[in-house]
């Protein structure tokens, strides 16, 4: 299978599961609603929204979530030029993963940022969201960001380790970092010194 094969069929699955699991979760969960996963305290769904920082951050109001939108999507372009060099110069295909993967991230979280918002309605109370509402929250743009994984390790009076609810764009981010830190040596190679 050729890097570019590997990069695009990396790319589609994960904002698949990513997409599906989001909208799964929206339409079947009410904002707040948790279920431990095979009655397990650390592992958790937990449905939540955010305006799409991380850790639920803000910044600017209305102008600062345009920003951000719009600053993602130029990013965007840099990890796909980036990743298009890494295939070109024939790389190894973990760093082909690694970047496909944070670009699937990013990806995946901005089609919630930008499409939720028209998309998705508002409920109330215990009711769910409505994929293809009549009456959406928000604008193009302005869409919130679901996030439902929630590992809690450790919970005390005070104190809960880990406590960010992420979700599966936010994952591939990571774990493509994390294969960029184990393939440091073929993704950023040293240039030889003339």
């Amino acid at each position: 299978m050729s890097k570019k094969t590997i990069a695009i069929l990396t790319v589609i699955l994960a904002i698949l599961i990513d997409q599906i699991s989001k909208i799964y979760i929206k339409t079947h969960f009410y904002l707040g609603e948790e279920i431990r996963v095979l009655g397990m305290d650390w592992f958790r769904i937990h449905f939540t929204e955010n305006n799409g920082m991380a850790w639920g951050f803000e910044f600017g109001g209305k102008s600062g979530k345009l920003f951000l939108t719009l600053f993602r999507i130029v990013a965007v372009g840099g990890i796909i030029y980036w990743l298009r060099e890494t295939i070109k110069s024939k790389m190894h295909n973990g760093v082909v993963v690694a970047i496909s993967l944070i670009l699937a991230g990013a990806i995946g979280n901005i089609i919630d940022s930008v499409f939720y918002g028209v998309i998705f309605n508002t409920p109330s109370g215990r009711q769910v969201a409505t994929l293809f509402s009549d009456e959406p929250y928000g604008e193009l743009f302005f869409g919130k960001v679901v996030d439902m994984l929630y590992f809690p390790m450790y919970q005390g009076e005070s104190f809960t380790f880990f406590n960010a609810i992420f979700n599966g764009a936010d994952s591939w981010i990571s774990i493509g970092v994390v294969l960029l830190f184990i393939f440091h040596k073929q993704a950023f190679p040293k240039k030889e010194e003339a």
